[in-house]
């Protein structure tokens, strides 16, 4: 019985579910009942009917799965997936920002220890719309700096990034020069980015948007060759779709690689590795995300 057999298997048997964010290896996410970005993923984990959820992705995604669960079970398959641009932002640095009277924006990438000192959370997808539902004139977001402006020219409003300079490593590697060599290697070019990418790489992409927004632009598009700005398991993702992807360059997130299949079914099999949340943490970090709905509907 080959390994994905046996995640199959323990799954079935288990009544367990397994989300994968975009970025994970094409092997988890072919054996995923869901897959999708942060936000995607948030909603499904407050509808699956499953007492055991196994989520392959980052420390932050995983915790607002289990806040957003917390009478299920969510375990992971390496603890050590963690994101460092969620620790650029810290509960003290959302607090002192607050001081102002203006409203403060976490986005998911942060631990739940801020978005508990947060109004309100955010995804990439959604940066904009949440900015202009709750920013009457000026608002805070952190820890992407990038984001941050994206909101602000999309949703018209002033946004300021906590801190000045947060970034993710994996966006930040995308250059200028790298667009300008795309559109001069490829005929009948489309070039679509995140927006954790530079300002000045936005400002030269066809389309800005999240990981699920960049599938759904895949799909849509007739160009003859799609370059994509964002981590590599995305573009593998959309490659497996039949649609002719490059990578703008070659950006790997570390982290979200230290997932694996064995990972997977070690997680399934022994429910050791399960993300823990201080209720009082939690209550409070949940009232953030809900917020992020009712801003949505």
């Amino acid at each position: 019985m080959s390994l994905r057999e046996k995640i199959e298997k323990l799954k079935e048997e288990k009544g367990a579910v397994i989300l994968a964010h975009n970025y994970q290896t094409l092997d988890i996410q072919e054996i995923a009942d869901f897959k999708g970005d942060s936000l995607e993923l948030a909603i499904k984990a407050t509808k699956v009917d499953a007492n055991l959820i196994v989520f392959c992705g980052v420390d932050f995604m995983a915790e607002s799965v289990a806040i957003l669960n917390p009478d299920k079970k969510v375990v992971v398959p390496c603890k050590q997936a963690r994101c460092p641009m969620a620790a650029q932002l810290t509960p003290e640095m959302v607090r002192e920002a607050k001081k102002s009277g203006y409203p403060f924006i976490a986005y998911v990438n942060t631990h739940a220890s801020v978005k508990a000192e947060a109004d309100v959370c955010c995804t990439s997808a959604n940066a904009p719309d949440v900015a202009k539902g709750v920013a009457k004139e000026k608002c805070f977001m952190g820890p992407d700096a990038n984001l941050a402006a994206f909101a602000s020219k999309k949703a018209r409003v002033d946004v300021i990034p906590v801190p000045k300079h947060g970034y993710c490593y994996v966006h930040k590697a995308f250059q200028v020069e790298d667009v300008i060599a795309a559109r001069e290697k490829y005929k009948d070019v489309e070039v679509i980015v995140h927006p954790e990418c530079d300002v000045e790489v936005q400002n030269l992409a066809d389309f800005v948007g999240s990981t699920s927004q960049m599938l759904k632009y895949a799909e849509k598009s007739d160009a003859k060759t799609l370059v994509v700005g964002t981590e590599i398991g995305l573009i593998e993702r959309i490659r497996a779709e039949g649609i002719n992807a490059v990578p703008l360059r070659r950006s790997v997130c570390i982290e979200m690689k230290l997932n694996t299949l064995e990972g997977v079914y070690k997680a399934l099999l022994e429910e050791k590795n399960v993300v823990k949340v201080d209720e009082t943490i939690a209550s409070r970090a949940r009232r953030a995300i809900e917020k992020m709905f009712k801003v949505m509907e």
